[in-house]
């Protein structure tokens, strides 16, 4: 028997038309990269994306085509999340932050059509056009006074040009909600990067949940402002989320420092922010440089990487800002896990909160997950066995765009993630380790991760990292690299030291170095496969 109910397909353009309707006259703030702050209305938003609509589809843009941008978090790019994806076309987000070739690979495999960047990105815009062959229109977006002079971007015109004189009204096409919407390729720290594309159904269903009270906890009272970018993983679906609720937002541009951000914050009186850990280590620097306080921010999720519990207790103890953790991947949209607790938790002592807090928290509605062994066996939720993490849901990818074997990724009917995790009987999922990171010593198995969140929680360390290096007794024994912060020393045996009492013996690195810097990945991850590499024949 078929239900009696309205067959409304899930299509994101009704998210900003539901914004412009019912929240009309909420700001969208952003920071542009011509250095001015531009502030207009939802209402005002939804027309433009409509005369994006119009001027694309002058373009000859069909659906399922992609379009990419190459753009900082800005109420242009916020159009065009919704223009492009309205339309039926599909909306790829590039990271500037990847290598020249991997962004060369990245726009030929998508077959992206059109490309849209911001001034910032004119001189690598210009450097990429020669390699990017089926990019048939570059704009630049900003208005026509900042097209460069003699460029040889083919078909260089401005986003205000191309708006100019087109509708405000356009009647949105009706979408299967399981037609493509976005792509975001993966940062392809050990490969090529992959594409995951995106449905307007998994997005709505995606941003649905992370609206509820123990995800985000989004309201029309909120002032959001995503210091994740854009390119990332659509920003944690912030841009729908907040539109959504009808909340205002805050575009930082691509001023992430501390000094810019707390501007904005203040000026703007943001409530709830979103990053990964690095900018709130930045942060916390700038606000102790100058002992500052914010007067509205009071919660923000951290994700991207583990946050070390030295941060979350900062914030709390000297900023009076709640730090929750999530977790997820490009491959489920991201959103797996929230930090939140449970019922009768916020009775425990306050030692056992944060210990249960600096986990990565218990699985949101739409994401089903569970640990197994070596032979795919499921392991018990107890809190101490660990294994192999698998995810499903509606928002979790089922294959990677253009894939050369087909239906090979999910046939299991389970994602691997490629982390290795506990479960324990509440449903608090923690990462103890990428599976590939994961330290085997004399048949013990180390975290690099436990390590590494206790070693930044030393006074005189700005960044931590652990790896595996071959011991020809123990197999493998951790080896720490530190970053300490300016000004500070620490000797060797002290760094050692400090994890004293706090793992188990064997787990103790058996040495530390002192290093100016570490390497990361495009999306601000620690990148482990190069320190393997540069310390493979390290000797003990």
């Amino acid at each position: 028997m078929q239900a009696l109910m309205m067959p409304a397909p899930l299509q994101i353009a009704a998210v900003l038309e539901h914004a412009a309707h019912w929240h009309p006259r909420t700001e969208i703030v952003s920071r542009l990269p011509e250095g001015i702050i531009h502030r207009y209305t939802y209402a005002e938003a939804a027309a433009r994306a409509r005369q994006l609509a119009h001027a694309l589809s002058a373009l000859g843009i069909k659906p399922g085509e992609r379009l990419a941008t190459l753009a900082w978090n800005t109420h242009r790019h916020f159009e065009l999340y919704y223009g492009i994806s309205g339309l039926g076309a599909v909306c790829h987000t590039l990271n500037p932050r990847l290598f020249f070739d991997q962004l060369v690979f990245i726009i030929n495999h998508a077959h992206d059509r059109l490309l849209f960047f911001d001034l910032t990105f004119l001189p690598l815009a210009e450097k990429l056009a020669p390699h990017c062959p089926t990019v048939e229109k570059w704009v630049l977006l900003a208005g026509p006074e900042h097209l460069p002079a003699g460029s040889q971007l083919p078909g260089l015109c401005s986003y205000e040009t191309l708006l100019a004189g087109q509708p405000t009204a356009f009647e949105w096409p009706v979408l299967d909600e399981n037609a493509a919407a976005s792509l975001c390729y993966t940062s392809g720290t050990t490969d090529q990067p992959k594409g995951v594309l995106f449905s307007h159904r998994s997005t709505l269903l995606h941003a649905l949940s992370a609206c509820l009270p123990d995800c985000f906890a989004a309201s029309a009272t909120d002032v959001i402002l995503p210091v994740v970018p854009m390119f990332h993983v659509n920003a944690w679906g912030l841009p729908y989320v907040a539109p959504m609720v009808g909340a205002k937002l805050v575009l930082p541009g691509p001023g992430l420092d501390g000094a810019s951000l707390f501007e904005l914050f203040e000026a703007e009186k943001v409530t709830f922010s979103a990053g990964v850990p690095t900018i709130w280590l930045g942060l916390l620097q700038f606000m102790r440089d100058g002992q500052r306080q914010f007067s509205t921010l009071r919660r923000t999720i951290v994700g991207g990487a583990a946050c070390p519990p030295a941060l979350m207790a900062a914030f709390e103890n000297e900023l009076n800002v709640t730090i929750r953790h999530a977790w997820g991947m490009t491959e489920t949209s991201p959103l797996g896990t929230a930090g939140t607790l449970k019922a009768g938790q916020d009775a425990l002592p306050k030692a056992e909160q944060d210990a249960i807090l600096a986990k990565q928290g218990r699985v949101i509605f739409g994401v089903d997950m569970k640990i197994v062994d070596d032979t795919g066996q499921a392991l018990p939720h107890d809190g101490r066995a660990f294994g192999d993490l698998l995810v499903r849901g509606p928002w979790v990818v089922s294959d990677y765009f253009g894939a050369p074997n087909p239906g090979q990724l999910t046939a299991s009917g389970w994602f691997a993630t490629g982390d290795v995790a506990t479960i324990d009987p509440d449903g608090f999922m923690q990462i103890t380790d990428r599976s590939k990171d994961v330290i085997k010593s004399g048949g013990e198995w180390i975290s690099s991760i436990e390590l590494e969140n206790l070693a930044v929680a030393h006074p005189a360390v700005a960044e931590a990292a652990v790896i595996g290096v071959a011991s020809e007794k123990w197999s493998e024994r951790p080896l720490l690299l530190v970053v300490l912060r300016p000004g500070q020393t620490v000797s060797k045996a002290e760094m050692l030291a400090f994890f004293e009492g706090k793992v188990a013996k064997f787990c103790i690195p058996d040495a530390v170095l002192f290093v100016p810097e570490l390497p990361h990945t495009a999306t601000g991850k620690l990148l482990k496969t190069q320190l393997r590499k540069d310390y493979a024949g390290y000797q003990w």
